[in-house]
């Protein structure tokens, strides 16, 4: 099942955040909860399901942090929803054999269209692009080098 979650969202303002402020470099967990507002325990759980699921990369010791495994163009939103999906675990009550026969043959159809034509729009829109739109809004960024796409 699609829905917004805090967790969801969490995950998507984190690998933006990356993307945008890591340089050359790699981006500390507390900094992207300081200027995300993204409480610690939400993001240091959601940061290792997107390392273990190769969105990013994480690095040790006291230089350490997070970075993109991949060049920006090639993370979709889609694959973040997916991921944090998994871990939520919720069950998609749309897709339940049973229910009235309005539910299962009109409202869930309809429902499952709707999700199908979301994950595309999302399967479509990469980190690249929100990274872009950041830039024109004009947020700042605490690096003053532009940011590379990696190639692991």
């Amino acid at each position: 099942m699609l829905r917004l979650s805090k967790k969801l969202l969490f995950a998507i303002e984190a690998v933006v955040d990356i993307a945008y402020h890591a340089g050359s470099g790699t981006v500390r967990s507390s900094d992207i909860s300081r200027r995300q507002g993204i409480p610690r325990r939400y993001l240091e759980q959601v940061l290792q399901q997107l390392v273990h699921h190769g969105v990013l990369a994480g690095q040790r010791g006291p230089r350490g942090g997070y970075r993109l495994a991949r060049e920006r163009r090639r993370i979709s939103i889609g694959e973040i929803v997916r991921i944090v999906r998994q871990l939520e675990g919720a069950a998609d009550p749309a897709s339940e054999p049973d229910g009235s026969e309005i539910g299962v043959k009109v409202v869930r159809p309809l429902w499952i269209d709707m999700q199908r034509e979301i994950m595309e729009r999302f399967d479509n829109t990469t980190i690249e692009q929100l990274c872009d739109r950041a830039r024109e809004k004009n947020l700042s960024r605490e690096s003053d080098s532009d940011i590379p796409d990696f190639t692991i």
